[in-house]
């Protein structure tokens, strides 16, 4: 179960009740700005369950035919999945023993090293491929979707690529779409009404983390939990509510940064998936909280200066997960060279407690506001628990912000000046004037 503990913000969250409580409605009966995109908000019960068990099925072909799968996808087409399998199965997932495929996410950048880098990690091994598009068009997908399709037709032919493809994209139009309907790829839903930020437990995060070995039940069933707790239109009991009116009640005191932030280093793409959900959904109109991270205790190293010390802008919100399964001691050292002894018989998840509580307060008595979201032990039901906490509250926020949570208009910026200067048909006149600018 998650709480939220805004008690070291120094702010009460009642005169927020009403405001909540018209969100809130806006989000369960999908009257609100962007209502055409609240498909997340039941998405824990009323998933696509036939779908879902093709996903399941697809994952276990692709473990019993593949030593590596690429999942190629941007934004919210791959940090989730991403985070949670780094988060469950380790930051160090692909260089560890087990018995599932690698797992290599690209078409996320235009680096052509980072791509012929997961080309030959590959080499000669059986691998698949997992092409995540509503539209086929998006340009660093589409780019890296050629070469990695190129590579499984040369190895397998045409007719046995195909049955390594797997395209999730829209259920109906589109240039993906038409491309496996033709191909004869197996394709999975992009669902009209949730937006790409939202969609981790859709097909678009499934698939690459039941590859993994996760159990996608266990992530269901925390987020169908979270769901119910998320639907009591109540500030004393519903965690998203708190948390959205706490980090609300702080940005217009002026404090225009949230640092999110955990004490376990396999949470750090999470955080990167936090970043898209909050800034694409609040960043617009000139409005929202900018969304940073940290991981600590590495940052407090680094970063823990600047927090400490530097422009009282910011607040912090940390995840505090429960007891870790490893039980690690500090060992007894004779010599006591380092005047560490007075930890030895100590464990790590205790020390790390401590270390957890003494930052907090000492950030706080620096003038940096703190929430702290606890949650439960590090597994799937919990993550599922804290992406639709995540998700409810960012809902929420956006309408506490007056903005549309669900759309992403200024994404659409560079896009037109990255065609212009490419050449695209259309775009010549356009890509001339840039040119022009950018050799003043």
């Amino acid at each position: 179960m998650i709480q939220v503990d805004y008690s070291r913000s120094g702010k009460s969250v009642a005169s927020f009740a009403p405001a909540l409580a018209q969100a809130h409605t806006w989000l369960q009966e999908a009257t609100g700005r962007g209502n055409d995109f609240v498909g997340w908000v039941n998405l824990p019960r009323d998933y696509d369950k036939e779908e879902y068990a093709r996903i399941q099925a697809a994952a276990k072909k692709i473990q019993s035919d593949s030593k590596a799968l690429v999942v190629i996808g941007i934004g919210g087409s791959y940090l989730g999945a991403r985070g949670v399998i780094e988060f469950l199965r380790s930051p160090n997932y692909n260089l560890k023993k087990k018995d599932t495929p690698n797992i290599y996410f690209a078409g996320n950048g235009l680096s052509a090293d980072y791509l012929q880098e997961i080309m030959d990690l590959i080499g000669d091994d059986d691998f698949s491929v997992n092409v995540i598009s509503k539209s086929g068009t998006t340009t660093e997908p589409a780019v890296a979707f050629r070469f990695f399709r190129a590579a499984l037709e040369k190895k397998y032919g045409k007719a046995g690529a195909a049955k390594r493809i797997y395209a999730t994209t829209d259920k109906a139009r589109g240039a993906l779409k038409a491309l496996s309907t033709a191909e004869g790829y197996e394709t999975f839903v992009v669902p009209d009404n949730v937006g790409g930020r939202y969609s981790v437990l859709t097909a678009v995060g499934l698939l690459p983390i039941a590859v993994s070995g996760i159990d996608l039940d266990q992530l269901m069933a925390g987020a169908a939990s979270m769901m119910e707790t998320c639907r009591r239109a109540d500030l004393d009991v519903n965690p998203a509510w708190q948390y959205a009116a706490a980090r609300n009640t702080l940005y217009r005191d002026g404090l225009k940064i949230e640092i999110l932030g955990a004490y376990e280093p396999a949470f750090r793409f999470m955080t990167e998936w936090w970043k898209q959900l909050y800034g694409e959904s609040e960043g617009k109109e000139h409005k929202g909280i900018f969304p940073a991270s940290v991981e600590f205790t590495a940052d407090l190293h680094s970063m823990g200066q600047y927090i400490q010390d530097g422009e009282r802008q910011m607040f912090e919100t940390i995840v505090r997960f429960g007891p870790s399964a490893a039980d690690l001691r500090v060992p007894l050292d004779e010599s006591d060279g380092d005047g560490l002894n007075f930890l030895a018989g100590k464990d790590m998840d205790y020390i790390a407690t401590q270390a957890m509580d003494g930052t907090l307060l000492a950030h706080v008595e620096g003038g940096v506001p703190n929430l702290v979201v606890r949650a439960g032990e590090k597994n799937a039901y919990t993550l599922g628990e804290i992406i639709y906490f995540f998700e409810y509250s960012c809902g929420l926020s956006g309408y506490l912000l007056g903005v549309n949570p669900f759309d992403q208009p200024g994404v659409e910026a560079y896009k037109k000046n990255m065609f212009a200067l490419l050449g695209k048909p259309g775009y010549e006149e356009m890509g001339a004037a840039l040119r022009a600018k950018l050799e003043k």
